[in-house]
């Protein structure tokens, strides 16, 4: 049955946006940029960070629907929350993935948000998860996603490469948030990155007129 909305489903908030994550040789970089839109027309924020924590180790980016993302961040958070008093240990990587997939899964009817997930854990050292609108998880070493994301599959394709040095991989990173934000008129703002390792995370904030360009604006 094909599926209708009202305008107000329509021109909800949604996060624009470009988001990214790569493994490189001891971590993971998981970045966005920050802006937020309405009916993927007009900006209505430019300081959205849509890099959240929901443990210490693992990070999601969010994209779709801002009000449906936040809200599975955040129940997503209690469950991680919970699971790790049970087994006396922080949750994998992969158990979080799980936890927004099977929350995406149990209301795709009503959720349009997308999530990437990157952490690090004991068990598997960095690690980069994809769950999709309707909630299908897959594994990969690096990933984009977001409307800005169809600009930038070529650099991401040409430039990325197992090992990377974690230099390389900011770089990387930084790289092709510029390329998105450059071209979609709704990715833009300034560049949210985290470092994730063994020795703990790291936040960096690129502001946009420090970014790299590539072509005249």
């Amino acid at each position: 049955m094909e599926k209708h909305y009202t305008d107000s489903q329509v021109k909800g908030v949604s996060t624009g946006t470009t988001i990214l994550a790569a493994i490189f040789d001891g971590g993971v970089v998981i970045g966005s940029d920050s802006r937020a839109s309405i009916g993927g027309e007009y900006v209505s924020s430019k300081t959205i960070n849509k890099v959240i924590q929901v443990h210490d180790r693992i990070f999601c980016c969010i994209a779709g629907s801002l009000a449906d993302a936040q809200a599975v961040t955040k129940a997503a958070k209690f469950h991680l929350s919970f699971h790790s008093v049970q087994m006396e240990n922080p949750p994998l990587v992969i158990a979080a993935a799980t936890v927004l997939k099977e929350l995406c899964y149990k209301n795709k009817e009503e959720l349009q948000a997308g999530f990437i997930t990157a952490g690090w854990d004991k068990k598997k050292g960095p690690q980069v998860y994809v769950v999709s609108l309707g909630g299908m998880l897959i594994s990969q070493p690096v990933t984009i996603g977001g409307s800005g994301s169809t600009y930038i599959y070529g650099y991401v394709d040409a430039k990325y490469k197992p090992n990377m040095t974690r230099e390389e991989c900011m770089q990387f990173a930084t790289n092709a948030l510029a390329l998105a934000m450059g071209r979609d008129n709704v990715s833009g703002g300034v560049a949210h990155l985290v470092v994730i390792t063994e020795a703990g995370v790291e936040h960096v904030v690129v502001p946009g007129n420090k970014l790299p360009r590539f072509h005249d604006e």
